[in-house]
């Protein structure tokens, strides 16, 4: 089994460089299967998940060529199948992306239903609610072992409808917008997710010659067109590897200078650091954070859609509470079942107790190593963090959870004066 051993690393202090975020490239090649023409996606973050969904791409007719400096050159002359991999689909949720372009462009689609972080629910309901709306049929049938959905446009295709989300679902807005760039009228999503994630979607397909207007608002109209054309479209920062790096920054009492990134996109992330005590100075470009000029702090944090705190850096930011001074409260408002790291981070010491989703953490704890797991993506990157502070040494198992969504995540920590290896 492949393990993490993280040993007590002092304050860490250098340059690092954030890669494409892998919650924006995953979207940007499923849509790649509405155009017949080539798309060129740059700074592709070299991940597990985005292989997953390279072979989930290829198995559907797509050619891709990758080269070493990380851009993808996608060209699907023509869809040959509309139904995605069971054995591809289950490593990762993110794979039911490619209902919605698969709908739009064949007007047929069957996905079975998808795997990935054990962290909640994420039922697919809201996908399906807005592919029902657009015109399509929509069934789940069971096979065996495992069920799928299919959907199936009318005798006219899709056609554009309003649609309203019941929570500003991500995947959910993603997939819509997929699938009603070819359709017939105008689409409208309300209560929109407002991610840069979904915001750069829309500017992917709209360099194709989609109409979308309204991205990174709670209303998003799509204008249907015929065709699409060429494009090459550079990914964006990944926002929750730059929130990880500033907490590991503020965690080890450390001086680290973020390069590429973007510090509109962690505002909240930001703000809680700052209300602990930690000194950040944010560029156009870059992000400068100092967590060795004074006493770290306790501070209270709700996790909220976009643009709330993230979901995505409550684990990590818990870590980093537990040595904080004073009590601290954690509020989980997008996933029921994201709290399984807090029994990991209390074997290493900390003083974290949950009820529902509040979660109550006592600071100034003497983390120690132990032999911890990382049970989601993010709580692996949690700790490790954790390990970068406690005494001795700490070993983390699953970490195949963290390398689907770090790119060179020893590489970068090391190059930052970490005290980690990877051990088969």
């Amino acid at each position: 089994m492949t393990k993490y051993i993280v040993r007590q690393s002092g304050p860490l202090r250098g340059e690092v460089t954030i890669s494409g975020a892998k919650n924006a490239v995953l979207p940007l090649m499923a849509a790649t299967l509405l155009n017949d023409q080539e798309c060129v996606i740059r700074s592709v973050p070299h991940l597990r998940d985005v292989q997953v969904m390279k072979e989930i791409l290829e198995s559907l007719g797509s050619e891709i060529e990758e080269t070493e400096t990380g851009e993808f050159h996608i060209h699907t002359h023509d869809v040959k199948s509309a139904e995605a991999p069971y054995g591809l689909v289950n490593k990762m949720r993110a794979s039911f992306l490619v209902m919605g372009p698969l709908l739009g462009r064949k007007g047929i689609a069957r996905i079975p239903l998808p795997g990935g972080c054990a962290i909640g629910a994420r039922p697919i309901d809201l996908h399906l609610k807005g592919f029902k709306a657009l015109g399509a049929e929509v069934t789940i049938h069971e096979e065996g072992h495992y069920a799928y959905v299919e959907a199936v446009a009318g005798p006219q295709g899709l056609i554009g409808d309003r649609i309203y989300l019941d929570f500003p679902s991500v995947g959910a807005t993603e997939n819509i917008i997929m699938a009603a760039v070819l359709a017939e009228g105008t689409t409208y999503i309300e209560n929109a997710a407002e991610e840069p994630e979904i915001t750069d979607l829309a500017n992917f397909l709209n360099k194709m010659g989609a109409k979308i207007r309204g991205a990174g608002t709670d209303t998003i109209r799509i204008e249907g067109v015929k065709t699409l054309k060429h494009v090459t479209h550079t990914v964006i920062p990944d926002r929750i590897e730059t929130g990880t790096f500033m907490i590991a920054a503020a965690i080890t009492r450390g001086a680290v200078h973020i390069m590429n990134a973007v510090p509109d996109h962690v505002k909240p992330v930001i703000a809680k650091l700052r209300e602990c005590g930690v000194r950040i100075e944010a560029g156009d470009d870059d992000i400068i954070v100092r967590g060795d000029l004074g006493p770290l702090n306790s501070t209270d944090i709700k996790t909220l859609p976009y643009p709330g705190f993230p979901t995505d850096m409550q684990s990590p930011f818990m870590a980093f509470l537990t040595i904080c001074n004073g009590k601290s409260t954690v509020i989980e408002t997008v996933f029921e079942n994201r709290f399984m790291h807090v029994s990991q981070l209390n074997k290493m010491g900390a003083s974290i107790e949950t009820a529902g989703n509040r979660a109550s953490i006592k600071g100034n704890a003497m983390l120690r190593g132990s032999q911890v797991m990382a049970t989601d993506l993010r709580a692996g990157a949690a700790m490790v963090l954790a390990g970068l502070v406690a005494e001795g040494e700490t070993e983390i198992s699953e970490i195949y959870h963290i390398e689907r969504g770090y790119e060179n995540f020893i590489e970068k920590f090391a190059a930052l004066g970490a005290d980690i290896t990877r051990v088969e």
